[in-house]
């Protein structure tokens, strides 16, 4: 009986403590957002590891932090960065609670976006090392949507072929 106790025990420690690990990386990635529609440069910088890769909607957009810092410093400098807000969130967490993945839907100035990415935990705290941006296509849209990019996609796949 002991042992059924102490397994249960076991059990619901580990998963209250990822619940507790769900809590703090929703936290982490709203208050991500936040900073940037508050355009708090440092906030937003901070809460990603030195090595984080941003990936944008545009399909030239796939940056190493300090780029996308560089990128970025002269939006947050005018106070207008990007405000998004997330309505849809699903957070998943390894065993041993050091990285964490997730998707979500984003309220944006883009109308609906989904990001997707990667955390880890770094001294005791959670940080995006991966973050993938894209707009979401109605299934209905998306021929009008390749006709619209279809000559501008085409130039860069020729170049992207020739490397």
């Amino acid at each position: 009986m002991k042992k059924i106790s102490l397994l249960v025990l076991l059990m619901s420690t580990v998963l209250f403590g990822q619940s507790d690990e769900k809590i703090l990386i929703t936290k982490a990635l709203d208050d991500w957002h936040v900073a940037a529609g508050s355009a708090d440069f440092d906030a937003y910088f901070g809460l990603m590891t030195e090595d984080a890769v941003f990936i944008g909607t545009d399909a030239t957009e796939n940056w190493q932090r300090d780029e996308f810092m560089n990128y970025a410093k002269p939006h947050f400098d005018m106070g207008r960065a990007w405000n998004f807000k997330a309505v849809e969130r699903n957070i998943y967490v390894n065993n041993e609670a050091n990285f964490a993945w997730f998707d979500e839907l984003l309220d944006t100035q883009m109308k609906i976006c989904r990001g997707s990415g990667v955390l880890k935990k770094v001294n005791g705290k959670w940080k995006i090392v991966h973050y993938v941006l894209s707009i979401a296509v109605p299934n209905e849209n998306v021929d009008e949507l390749v006709k619209l990019k279809s000559e501008k996609d085409s130039v860069l796949l020729k170049r992207l072929k020739i490397k």
